[in-house]
């Protein structure tokens, strides 16, 4: 059965695809069929992120055969597919990528008829008149077209999405919404929302109300005017009197975008800025380019490396295409210089956006670019002696497959890379693309050189839509190994090894100091804050360079730390997360995130947290062995059904009956108001799905823990319900409800005084064959024959569990290899990198250890770590988890 469309196993390959775009976006993207000519580096790189993005089809033009210097960053070359078709050679390697997308190769030159039949075309590489007539026939047919080159540091970048592109959600952030306190009366009418935060909203943003008592005709959206508390909506003065409540939330409209043809741009650019430190620059590079492509036509050749007679020749023609203009020659030049360059972090970087914007254009989610990107990084050259450091001689070609990076860097640079000894911590999504850069660019290929990769990981089926340097046949096999192969093989002389030691203190007799001294810097390529903290703090010590990187979602960051020039990781920390009140998400929840965050603790409650103090341990240990323990599985069907009754009715009904709709507040307000909104109880239907979804799913969980074959015959579990006797609800007297976090606290504390007098006691409880025992100062043990896996638990570790935290990072390498590149040729701090805060794993999580639990009648204790109903603790989270995901 198809999925809106889409087969449903696409999405347990492609889980993050489908939480960033979305169903809809997806569907659209299922049914895109695609061109990329072009496949040099650069062409490659789309046609990869294409292929995994799942597109429908991809096809692959490039009547040239594959050269030597082609070598420098198509990374799906060999050295064997010298002299054939560059499109034929990458084809089974792409397929390999997404069985779901169709990969195949065309040798015929592009023409009308070849282009009629795709919905984006991709150029790469391509000469400017073939751009302008590709460009003139999409655009006059509703094809979207992606044009992209790069030469040496400097990327180009160029969208043409039609006269009238419809994108339904500029940005792919979730709504925002906000509780309203107050509406006025006029023109125009003024919200403001509680507890005076701020709203979030922008100016231009439309809006919905919803649960307005009293101005019923606010549930229509409209345009607002933003003020940091409060908007104006128009006019209300015609509108019935605000009483109280409300929701606002905002509507995503659809946005029009429209976009010249290449022709019309050419000569009028609308031009993205991405470093404001560099304002001047787009406009400079846009006339250079169109100068290089004319000294392109006239000599069928790109400009010689450093060579000042072609790149005066290049400047005069720039000045020719932009007559009195003010241009920046030395800019000109370099691009001169840099023509025949090719390196492969500027493709992936350029490739990245380009293969993006082919997803927006498909999609119609994301602002696209609009409509040229111009790129450098000029900082990676050297500052100081450049024109010794980089002559015509140092920069001529080698018939090498590095020819690409000698003609912008030199030999002599070439030859640094080659004995540079990295470190690369994690073989995830990063890593990969880490290992796929370095083997392009030669480093640690050397006979002095080495890249040591290290994952303690397995490979997953989640892990192949974007961690590409694995297969499916991959699966089950250690990432490090499998990385460290395929990086071998785009490059037979990279000289890698790969650990499956994971980085922390209890490694660092693998991780010593002549491990760590040995080392030319360390790439950072982890899912998680305590591990990158780590690092960070190894590399301060042993004063290593260190990369880090990292992407959420669709952002991404790049944080160089130099020894001495820039701060460290651990320097700066972010603002910390704004915690949700314990009172607000059990009894009170008001936004979507409440209710997620609800139902994630009442799972870990039930099934793997332990209980949080010595009552609770008793309570829950006599509900495992005496009121709740099931006998077959009509038992844990029954113990769901009343579960659900009592998380889903009795709780909303006792909380009504202490706090009934009407009741008012001390200052005369009506309880359920502002952010608290009034629940109601659910009638329990085993012949709604939901409900009885619920039930198969809690039922299995609680029958698993007792180690009874559960079953999901979802008609068989309805009957056994229509048996399930559940008791009727009566409230309870004298049941306090705190309202705020300050009254539980309070009564938390009251409650911790009577601890001791618990602990300093022993208690009984009498279980049929089973009986415990509660020493002071010791733990709760059971004695039985038969019990479903009872173990023992200290009293210390039921107040010492905190859940860890994980941060995901899908991959981003491009930019920060070119400042690796910068950090060779010259010691300077390339930015102010941000940090996160620091953390040395969860101090409060115990580490598993032995505790008792009896075994059959007359024999020891064996060692078990849990037991029912209270949960197992936490395993230790491993910090090279490289990919946990949080929105990847």
């Amino acid at each position: 059965m198809e999925f809106f469309g889409v087969p449903p196993d696409i999405f347990g390959v492609f889980p993050p695809f489908r939480y960033v775009l979305g169903h809809e976006a997806m569907k659209r993207m299922q049914t895109s069929n695609v061109l990329v000519s072009g496949l040099r580096g650069l062409g490659v790189e789309v046609a990869k992120n294409l292929v995994l993005g799942g597109v429908k089809s991809v096809t692959l033009h490039d009547p040239h055969p594959a050269a030597w210097a082609d070598l420098a960053s198509q990374f799906y070359l060999r050295e064997e597919d010298v002299g054939r078709s560059r499109a034929e050679a990458t084809l089974p390697r792409l397929a390999e990528l997404n069985s779901y997308v169709a990969v195949s190769s065309t040798r015929e030159p592009l023409s009308k008829e070849l282009l009629g039949t795709f919905q984006v075309v991709v150029l790469t590489n391509s000469p400017l008149e073939e751009q302008l007539w590709v460009g003139d026939f999409c655009h006059d047919h509703g094809i979207k077209l992606v044009v992209a080159d790069t030469r040496g540091l400097f990327g180009q970048l160029f969208c043409d999405f039609g006269d009238d592109m419809v994108v339904t959600d500029p940005n792919g952030e979730q709504p925002l919404s906000a509780m309203v306190s107050m509406v006025t009366k006029g023109c125009p009418g003024e919200v403001t929302c509680l507890d005076e935060a701020r709203h979030g909203f922008e100016t231009g943003d439309f809006v919905t109300f919803t649960e307005v008592e009293g101005m019923e005709e606010l549930n229509r959206c409209g345009p607002v005017e933003i003020r940091p508390y409060t908007f104006s909506i128009g006019d209300t003065s015609g509108y019935g009197d605000y009483v109280r409540g409300g929701i606002v939330t905002q509507v995503k409209m659809p946005k029009h975008i429209h976009f010249k043809r290449l022709r019309e741009a050419l000569a009028e650019p609308e031009m993205m800025v991405t470093d404001f430190g560099k304002a001047e620059r787009p406009s400079m590079l846009h006339w250079a380019w169109q100068g290089l492509h004319r000294f392109l036509r006239q000599h069928g050749r790109a400009p010689r490396p450093r060579h000042q007679g072609d790149a005066a020749e290049v400047v005069a023609l720039t000045k020719e295409v932009a007559a009195g203009a003010e241009l920046d020659e030395e800019l000109v030049r370099e691009l001169a210089f840099q023509a025949t360059g090719d390196l492969a972090p500027v493709n992936a970087f350029i490739g990245g956006l380009a293969a993006q914007e082919v997803m927006k254009a498909v999609s119609g989610k994301f602002t696209p670019i609009t409509q040229w990107l111009y790129f450098d990084a000029l900082e990676c050259l050297p500052e100081e002696n450049r024109d010794t450091l980089l002559t015509e001689e140092q920069c001529r070609p080698r018939n090498s497959r590095y020819d690409g990076q000698i003609a912008v860097f030199g030999a002599e640079l070439q030859a640094k890379l080659g004995a540079q000894k990295y470190f690369v911590v994690g073989a995830g999504a990063i890593g990969c693309e880490l290992l796929k850069n370095f083997a392009m660019v030669g480093l640690g290929c050397g006979p002095e050189g080495s890249v040591t990769v290290t994952d303690m990981d397995t490979i997953e089926k989640s892990n192949l839509n974007r961690q590409f340097l694995f297969r499916p046949w991959d699966v089950t096999k250690l990432k490090s190994e499998r990385a460290a192969a395929a990086a071998q093989e785009m490059n037979p002389a990279l000289r890698v090894s790969s650990r499956t030691d994971r980085v922390g203190p209890d490694t660092e007799r693998v991780y010593d100091d002549d491990f760590f001294e040995g080392l030319d810097g360390v790439a950072n390529a982890l899912d998680n804050v305590d591990a990158r903290l780590y690092m960070d703090r190894r590399c301060v010590y042993y004063r290593k360079p260190l990369l880090e990187s990292g992407t959420l979602g669709t952002k991404g960051n790049v944080q160089v730390v130099i020894p001495f020039l820039s701060e460290s990781y651990s320097s700066s920390q972010d603002p910390p997360e704004k915690a949700i009140p314990i009172c607000t998400l059990k009894n009170f929840p008001n936004a979507i995130e409440h209710t997620l965050q609800w139902a994630r603790d009442e799972f870990e409650g039930l099934f793997k947290q332990p209980a949080e103090n010595p009552l609770e341990v008793l309570e829950a240990v006599q509900r495992s062995l005496v009121s709740d323990r099931p006998r077959a599985w009509p038992d844990c069907v029954a113990w769901a059904c009343r579960h659900w009754h009592r998380q889903y009715s009795n709780n909303i009904r006792q909380l009504l009956h202490n706090f009934p709709p009407g009741q008012k507040t001390n200052s005369g307000t009506l309880f359920w108001s502002g952010p608290k909104r009034c629940p109601h109880p659910l009638v329990f239907d085993p012949d709604n799905p939901l409900h009885l979804d619920y039930v198969v799913a809690a039922a299995n969980l609680f029958a698993q823990s007792y180690g009874i074959a559960g079953s999901r015959d979802r008609a068989a579990v309805a009957e056994l319900l229509r048996h399930v006797r559940v008791p009727p609800f009566a409230p309870k007297a004298g049941v306090r409800i705190h309202v705020s976090d300050q009254e539980l606290q309070s009564a938390n504390a009251a409650l911790g005084t009577c601890h001791p007098q618990v602990l300093g006691t022993r208690c009984h409880l009498q279980a049929g064959a089973a009986v415990l025992h509660v020493t002071s100062g010791s733990c709760v043990t059971c004695e039985r024959s038969a019990l479903p896996r009872v173990t023992s638990v200290p009293m210390a570790l039921c107040s010492r569990v905190s859940p860890c935290h994980l941060q995901t990072c899908p991959p981003r390498s491009g930019c920060s290899f070119t400042q690796s590149l910068r950090s060779l040729c010259h010691p300077r701090c390339p930015c102010c990198p941000q940090g996160f805060p620091w953390g040395s794993g969860c101090p409060h999580c115990p580490q598993p250890g032995d505790v008792s639990a009896a075994g059959a009648a007359g024999t020891g204790r064996p060692q078990l770590p849990w037991w029912p109903g209270a949960r197992p603790p936490p395993r230790p989270v491993s910090p090279l988890g490289t990919e946990g995901h949080q929105g990847d």
